[in-house]
């Protein structure tokens, strides 16, 4: 599991150190960095996939599209070479114990117009995609669901039956349907079982979730064809709905919903915006669902413009606090966003939870228009 992710050049990123946790929410207005910090694992992975480590690091294809060299180089900061550095868990040899292990990647731009960054360690210890297997961003342990996840679902035997992945395009989860038919009846962690399911198989827990989102709904995985689909049907009635007759909350946190119910303990998941479409009390459920998930020793990062999401997690930290249902509130990082004043890098600051899911002195512009909108709107 990652507990440090250092980024130097990259983008907005000057000199950007985030520590992470379990969960890990990356808060912020637009423009101002949490896509991109979600960008550099992007890099490295896909990178890793390629083998192309020895040589470079690959800006396209398939999990993000950075363009050519200049654009992955903010140039107000003059200086070509873009690093990457990732601390994270490991287990001792003997089990017993966590080392904690620390992997530098560097690259050197020599050409501005190229599709990848030249490597400064072309003779070092990167294998490739193997040597880094047991590595939750490397590993097939590994899911990313991105802000243009939508309804048009694919079909990728390889992708989903060797590599398990929901995901093959910039996140877009066009394999929800394929993954969830495939893997419909596997047992889920114990520790995400929905109170109202007691089945334990990813497809009952998976409606059982939506039904938070819409009640009342069942989810029906379909193969149709050489391809896959997704139908919704509802509690006394017959009829059965295509996803473009839904709600779209409900076929926009469905891969959120799977990714987190199929991922096994060490798992990396990486989400923007869980609460796109989303009824507050849905993006409450959908925060609980993390969270347990979390405690339960799956590791999450979550891009969110979304208070009812912190607020949510706030909740879950106080809840296990009281009842030990939820998440500890040390296996939680917040971190907010912000452009520094006099320069186009941005500033990042870690908001801390206190006991009881408090939080006293937030950052200026940390989830408060509310309270701004609640004071003109009573006179103050």
């Amino acid at each position: 599991m990652i507990t440090n992710l250092h980024i130097k050049n990259f983008k907005c990123h000057k000199d950007t150190n985030l520590a992470l946790g379990n969960l890990t929410l990356l808060c912020g207005q637009n423009g101002v960095g949490k896509s991109s910090a979600i960008q550099s694992l992007l890099l490295l992975r896909q990178t890793a996939s390629k083998q192309m480590f020895p040589v470079g690091l690959s800006l396209n294809k398939p999990l993000c599209y950075i363009g050519e060299a200049k654009d992955a180089i903010s140039q107000p900061f003059r200086d070509k070479i873009v690093e990457f550095t990732l601390k994270y868990k490991n287990f001792s040899e003997d089990k017993s114990s966590f080392d904690e292990i620390e992997q530098i990647f560097d690259y050197l731009m020599e050409n501005e117009q190229l599709d990848y960054i030249k490597s400064m360690r072309p003779t070092g210890v990167f294998l490739g995609f193997g040597y880094f297997a047991n590595t939750n961003i490397f590993s097939h342990n590994f899911q990313y669901v991105s802000a243009l996840r939508g309804i048009v679902y694919e079909r990728s035997d390889y992708d989903v039956e060797i590599k398990k992945q929901i995901s093959i395009e910039e996140g877009k989860a066009e394999l929800a349907a394929h993954f969830l038919c495939k893997y419909q009846n596997e047992l889920i962690l114990p520790e995400m079982l929905h109170t109202s399911e007691t089945n334990n198989t990813l497809l009952a827990q998976t409606t059982a979730w939506e039904r938070e989102i819409s009640k009342g709904i069942k989810v029906i995985p379909k193969k149709e064809g050489e391809t896959y689909t997704i139908h919704y049907i509802y509690e006394g009635s017959e009829q059965e709905f295509t996803a473009k007759n839904v709600g779209f909350g409900i076929s926009y946190s469905l891969p959120v919903i799977v990714a987190i119910l199929s991922a096994k303990k060490g798992a990396l998941i990486l989400i923007e915006n869980p609460e796109a479409h989303l009824h507050p009390y849905g993006q409450a459920k959908l925060a609980e669902l993390m969270c347990i998930a979390a405690q339960a020793g799956i590791q999450i990062i979550v891009e969110t413009h979304s208070d009812h999401i912190v607020n949510g997690v706030l909740v879950q930290c106080k809840r296990f606090e009281q009842a030990g249902k939820g998440v500890n509130r040390e296996n939680v990082r917040i971190h907010y966003f912000e452009r520094a004043e006099d320069s186009t890098a941005c500033n990042t600051t870690e908001v801390e939870i206190l006991e009881g899911g408090r939080i006293t002195y937030p950052p200026v512009g940390f989830f408060d228009q509310i309270s701004k909108d609640r004071k003109t709107l009573m006179g103050f």
